[in-house]
C-alpha cells in the first residue's frame, strides 16, 4: 500500500515547491497543498499542474495575505483547524506540501507540526544549503522527531556544500536524500534531469512500509 508523503521545509521560499514538483513527477503522483497562504500570479497548485501535468487537489484554505497561515486566516475572518486538514482518500501516491516551515502556526494553539503528527505520513525535510542551514535544519528535525513523525531524510536545495550537508545528516542520524540545484530554466525536462540526483529508492521504500 502506498502512503501519502509530506514535503516540508526549514523556512519559506527555499524551493520546496520545486522539489515537490519533481517528486510528484517522479512518483506520478497527485499533489495537494492544504493551505495556500498568499496568492500572487499563481498558486503553488497551479505551478505544479503547469509544470508537471499531474493532477492536483483543491486547497482546504486559499488565503490572500502572504503571511503565516494563522494571520492570513484571521485577516479574512477564517479559522484553520486540524479537522480541516484530513488527508483526502485517493488512488495512488499523494504528495502533500506544507506551508512555510515545520513550526508555522495554523491558529493560536496549533502548528503545522501538529498536522504532520496527526497524519502519520512519512516526511521529507527540504533545507537550503546557505549559511545558517545547520541550525535551522537540526532544529526542524528535532521538532519532527519529538512529534514522532517518520522522517524519510533531508533533501538539500541550492549549491553543493558537502561538508555542511554531511554534518547535518551525521548529527541528526538521517538519510541524505540528495541535492536539487537552483535551475536557471525550469520545466518538466530540466526538473526530471535534476531529480536524478535524488535518492528515490529511499523515498519509495518509505512509502511502502
Amino acid at each position: 500500500m502506498t502512503q501519502p508523503i509530506v514535503v516540508t521545509g526549514t523556512d519559506t521560499e527555499i524551493g520546496k515547491t520545486v522539489f515537490s514538483a519533481g517528486l510528484t513527477l517522479a512518483l506520478k503522483a497527485t499533489y495537494w497543498k492544504p493551505i495556500q497562504s498568499g496568492i500572487e500570479e499563481q498558486t503553488d497548485s497551479q505551478i505544479i499542474a503547469s509544470l508537471t501535468g499531474c493532477p492536483t487537489l483543491p486547497e482546504a484554505h486559499l488565503l490572500q495575505l502572504p503571511a503565516s497561515p494563522h494571520l492570513s486566516a484571521e485577516a479574512e475572518g477564517a479559522h484553520i483547524g486540524l479537522d480541516d486538514l484530513t488527508i483526502p482518500a485517493i488512488d495512488g501516491p499523494l504528495v502533500i506540501e506544507g506551508a512555510g516551515g515545520v513550526m508555522v502556526p495554523l491558529n493560536r494553539e496549533e502548528l503545522f507540526l501538529d498536522a504532520f503528527a496527526q497524519w502519520r505520513a512519512p516526511v521529507i525535510l527540504c533545507a537550503r544549503t546557505q549559511l545558517g542551514t545547520i541550525n535551522h535544519t537540526l532544529m526542524s528535525l528535532l521538532a519532527l522527531r519529538q512529534a514522532r513523525c517518520a522522517i524519510v531524510g533531508v533533501a538539500f536545495i541550492g549549491d553543493a556544500v558537502p561538508e555542511v550537508e554531511q554534518t547535518i545528516c551525521d548529527f541528526a542520524h538521517v538519510a541524505h536524500l540528495g541535492r536539487l540545484p537552483r535551475l536557471k530554466t525550469l520545466n518538466a525536462d530540466t526538473l526530471t534531469d535534476a531529480f536524478e540526483a535524488i535518492d528515490m529508492k529511499t523515498i519509495t521504500g518509505a512509502l511502502t512500509q
